[in-house]
């Protein structure tokens, strides 16, 4: 049996859950009261915690594995490996300043008080750049700490910088880049790592199968070489000869982001009928 610590509610919560349903585990969400459940047809007992707790939690081998956004991993600092980057909730760790502020560079941080929640990742920034600057912990709503006195500027997650602008302030310096992960024990026992390779197949299947699309077309007979040479696909496509003459369907699977860059130019040379239907899972 492998233990997972998530998210109980927050940004992450919602997306964890359901890659994990869309991996075929089942089982019921926790809810006010309910920090534990098990999946009814995969070895995996699910832990509802804050996400601060979820690292601590793995450290301490009361979780195997958790998934946490991998800022609050550095926060943290426990001796934990990334067993997966999982691509959502990407944001990232900014310095912000009044927009009245006239900034140059990092060195203009000097003798400034910086409120933020994440005061560890900070100080390494600070002491990386040699920078003096005093750090203001405070625990949400970090941005409102300039506009109240509370400090000069502010180092907090920027997702797409609209809390910022709302606030009076600008974002200057991008300190690190964050996203969902699934973190573990780095001497994890070998039948829960068994275990969780069998589920970060499911996971790398679901995600892969994300960014593909099945793609379907007719294209008149004397065109079906120019259009297999612009169509990239996994290999080579599968082509079916059509009840009317000289025609054929064409089937590919395809990157969504290549089929975008190439749709003109395919129906330029002839595809018709053109069809983009997901791809629910992906093995290869």
């Amino acid at each position: 049996m492998l233990t997972i610590a998530v998210q109980k509610s927050g940004r992450l919560s919602e997306k964890t859950l359901h890659l994990l349903k869309e991996c075929g585990v089942k089982f019921e969400n926790g809810g006010k009261d309910k920090l534990k459940t098990h999946a009814s047809n995969f070895p995996l007992t699910i832990l509802f915690l804050r996400d601060d707790d979820i690292p601590e939690c793995v450290d301490d081998k009361i979780a195997d594995v958790g998934i946490v956004g991998e800022n609050v991993m550095m926060e943290k600092g426990k001796a934990l490996i990334i067993a997966e980057r999982l691509g959502f909730a990407k944001c990232r760790l900014s310095i912000a300043v009044p927009k009245a502020v006239a900034y140059k560079n990092a060195q203009d941080l000097n003798g400034l008080k910086i409120a933020t929640s994440y005061p560890v990742i900070l100080r390494s920034f600070l002491d990386k750049n040699k920078i003096k600057a005093e750090i203001h912990e405070i625990n949400g709503s970090v941005e409102i700490a300039p506009g109240i006195g509370l400090a000069d500027v502010i180092f907090d997650i920027v997702s797409t910088g609209s809390t910022l602008l709302s606030n009076g302030l600008k974002e200057v310096e991008s300190v690190m880049k964050s996203e969902a992960v699934m973190i573990t024990q780095p001497d994890l026992a070998i039948d829960k790592k068994k275990i969780l390779d069998q589920l970060l197949f499911r996971i790398r299947s679901v995600q892969k199968a994300a960014a593909y699309k099945y793609i379907l077309l007719n294209a008149p007979n004397d065109k079906i070489d120019e259009i297999c040479a612009v169509l990239p696909g996994m290999k080579s496509p599968t082509i079916m000869p059509l009840a009317m003459e000289n025609w054929s369907s064409v089937h590919s699977v395809i990157r969504e982001d290549d089929f975008w860059e190439n749709i003109e130019n395919l129906k330029n040379k002839g595809a018709q009928g053109i069809l983009v239907i997901p791809i629910e899972k992906m093995i290869l």
